[in-house]
């Protein structure tokens, strides 16, 4: 019988009604769990559950069930808060409620206005019903729980209305008790009174008085920072931006003099810095700038440093952060928030923050246990899979002009490299004049590739040690290195494709092995992913001298994996999802920016960051009074490596190429301007679909496709063939890259390199 009442047990749970896919979004957002979190879990892929979430799909059986569980247990945990009537509006956010009744202004403080949407609390509409309540960010139950303090620096009010930073895979509060109030706040002043605006519109009263005791605050009180992102890493320190008024009330200018911005700080006798030294507070060599580190030298494990962001001294440049440093500081808070969350704690500029994160998801060394005394301590024991602690020398051809390993080569003077010298391993920039056919067609149509270095770097096995010197080498395409090989025999015209050889017009296309899609002459550096390519193509390579790292690894995947799930949580808040149609795909990212512009600012960032990374791997000196041949501080890094840049970069346009090529052969279909990862074709419609073929919603395998994930291609901008024609005549370059100004059709002399 006990088989039979099971059975039933079964059906009824069978046909158990789910929530509603809002209501689902919700409770795993509200445990700060990410879809893919979910999927891994119940055995299923990323856009099932991404289905699930948005109503297009609905789970069957066998993990119907399970995720009918997880609902109902997260259900339990974070019950759904009933919204207030109303008849001209979804209900706002709803405010978790604090231990203490808001005091003061922080009551009454005016909201931002905005879009009907984010009034009404909303990140991203997902269809055209009434939203269910805005979920709640993981830092919320512990910022709800704590209990009152004599002193006022415990929270004090919570926002009504206040957006939310969106929880991601790694919580920024709620996992580690030491920073249960998020990775960083905003301080501003506010009717005299000093606040500190945390995530998910935690509001913190600060009774500091000084720098020195902000800092003390901080670190003893605010209970900010973030846990580590690998095992033998460290935590985050806590970040403080401040506004201009805090600037004031702390003794600070509230903008840089010219002398000042030139030196990127301010001088050393300035009278907080004073103050700072006399509490024993030490500041790093690059002093107090935009980005400053105030710290005490560490005392074994613990740890006494705070980074301080100002805005107003350019340390949100717009160009990679938009409008974020005129945000009011609720709102600037849950941008630089849900960017912690999501990617790290900003450590500086995008591009450092990018490169500080290879580091903590690969820190360098790790502790050992003292075999004596059981303890643990720090070692200079290299990690598994790091770059190590200590910095290595490039090859001589992986250098950048004025690299003190060139002094050995004895160069002339005003010798310039080239490609048998030096390895020219950049982004596209081609363009070629149009056909007679390609002018009778009617619209120019830009393919903007995603996160395009960031898919170049996904799957990348890089050198993570010190070159090898080896003459007349077999190559080896698992081997990460620099190549001097000819490969100037390479035919487009005639190349292979998967394992056919196909018949194409090579003087409409690019060289895969140059910057500016020339063919090459003679004798020249690769790094491995473009030497591979050419053998792809179906021809011979044979090496004449080269450096190889026999040391090597995926250093890059995890970096990528974290950005990658930063970028598609954020577009998906923001309605792109990864399962739509391409016609969806097209409408969804049609002023999706609009939608959040608070999230759109972090998209900005987060590409910034993964760009801004790779760029730095290869940072050159900077204001330091620096000759050719000498060192600079850069070298100093173990993350100053070349020849991983190099790679990414050359792996990243070789992936474009092989989708162009793959697009020729299969629509006859030739780029007519590429910019590093935008191509343009002719099109007589003016769509991505007039351009990238889909048969039965299936696009050509190994082409173009449309969507959001890393690698796959958006609509970047349309323009008419007359448009193209006009400004090429109006600048007398038949070969001017369009791609440059396809998106918004501006052209000024400096796009034409004047």
């Amino acid at each position: 019988m006990s088989e039979l009442f099971d059975a039933v047990d079964a059906l009824v749970a069978s046909r158990a009604a789910l929530p509603p896919p809002a209501e689902r979004k919700r409770l795993r957002s509200a445990h700060g769990l990410t879809i893919d979190e979910v999927a891994g879990a119940l055995k299923v892929r990323r856009a099932t559950v991404s289905g699930w979430e948005s109503g297009k799909t609905e789970p069957r059986p066998p993990e119907r069930d399970a995720y009918a569980r997880l609902l109902d247990k997260l259900a339990e945990l974070y019950p759904a808060t009933p919204a207030p009537a109303t008849e001209t509006a979804p209900a706002p956010d709803v405010p978790v409620p604090a231990p203490t009744q808001p005091t003061g202004p922080t009551e009454n403080r005016p909201l931002s206005t905005g879009p009907a949407t984010e009034a009404a609390g909303m990140t991203a509409p997902e269809n055209t019903q009434t939203p269910a309540p805005a979920p709640i960010p993981a830092t919320a139950p512990a910022a709800a729980s704590r209990p009152a303090s004599a002193t006022r620096s415990t929270p004090t009010s919570r926002r009504p209305g206040a957006k939310k930073a969106p929880p991601a895979g790694t919580p920024a509060g709620g996992a580690d008790p030491r920073f249960e109030n998020g990775p960083l706040a905003v301080v501003d002043v506010e009717d005299g009174k000093v606040l500190a605006y945390g995530v998910g519109g935690l509001v913190l009263d600060v009774p500091a008085k000084s720098l020195p005791s902000l800092v003390e605050w901080t670190l003893k009180e605010a209970k900010l920072g973030q846990p580590k992102l690998s095992g033998p890493g460290r935590a985050a320190d806590p970040l403080l931006v401040m506004t201009k008024a805090a600037l004031e009330r702390y003794g600070l200018p509230v903008t840089l003099t010219a002398q000042e911005k030139d030196a990127g700080r301010i001088p050393e006798d300035h009278k907080v810095i004073k103050q700072l030294t006399r509490a024993d507070w030490k500041l790093t060599k690059r002093g107090f700038g935009p980005w400053a580190r105030i710290y005490r030298p560490a005392k074994g494990s613990e740890r006494q440093c705070v980074q301080l962001c100002i805005p107003s001294w350019n340390a949100l440049d717009p160009r990679f952060w938009d409008n974020a440093a005129q945000l009011p500081p609720a709102e600037l808070a849950r941008v630089l928030g849900t960017f912690a969350t999501r990617v790290m704690t900003p450590r500086g500029s995008t591009a450092v923050t990018g490169l500080e994160l290879m580091t903590a998801l690969h820190p360098p060394t790790h502790a050992v246990r003292d075999e004596e005394t059981g303890a643990l301590r720090q070692a200079d024991t290299k990690t598994p899979g790091s770059l190590g602690s200590d910095p290595v020398d490039c090859a001589p051809p992986e250098a950048p002009d004025g690299h003190p390993v060139l002094t050995a080569l004895d160069l002339p003077r005003f010798h310039v490299r080239g490609p048998s010298e030096k390895l020219f391993e950049e982004a596209y920039d081609w363009a070629r004049p149009m056909t007679d056919a390609e002018c009778t067609l009617r619209f120019l149509v830009g393919l903007d590739v995603n996160m395009a270095f960031g898919a170049g770097a996904n799957g990348l096995t890089v050198g993570l040690g010190e070159p090898t010197h080896i003459k007349n080498p077999v190559f080896d395409p698992k081997l990460p290195g620099s190549w001097l090989v000819d490969l100037s025999h390479v035919d487009l015209s005639h190349v292979k494709v998967g394992k056919e050889r196909v018949e194409l017009d090579g003087s409409l296309l690019p060289s895969p092995f140059t910057p500016k899609g020339d063919s090459p002459t003679g004798l020249a550096w690769y790094a491995t992913p473009t030497v591979a390519y050419a053998q792809e193509l179906g021809y011979d390579v044979t090496p004449t001298e080269a450096y190889v790292r026999y040391d090597n690894g995926r250093y890059l995947d995890g970096w990528y994996t974290r950005l990658r799930d930063a970028y598609l949580d954020t577009m998906a808040d923001l309605g792109v999802t990864t399962d739509l149609s391409p016609e969806d795909f097209l409408t969804a990212m049609d002023g999706y920016k609009d939608r959040d512009p608070e999230l759109g600012t972090v998209i900005t960032a987060i590409k910034a960051t993964v760009k801004g990374g790779v760029g730095k791997l290869r940072e050159r000196p900077r204001g330091e009074g620096w000759r050719p041949g000498e060192r600079w501080r850069a070298l100093e890094r173990p993350t100053w490596r070349p020849d991983i840049r190099a790679a990414v970069i050359s792996r990243t346009r070789i992936n474009l190429h092989r989708k162009i090529v793959k697009h020729a052969a299969f629509t006859g279909q030739y780029p007519i301007a590429v910019l590093s990862d935008c191509v343009v074709y002719a099109s007589n419609g003016p769509s991505p679909l007039d351009v990238v073929p889909y048969r039965e919603g299936k696009p050509l395998p190994g082409g173009f496709k449309l969507g959001v994930n890393p690698g796959l291609v958006k609509h970047e901008g349309t323009q008419t063939v007359l448009w193209g024609e006009e400004v090429r005549v109006k600048f007398d370059a038949p070969d001017l890259n369009l791609a440059r100004s396809i998106k918004d059709g501006t052209v000024t002399d400096a796009d034409n390199g004047e």
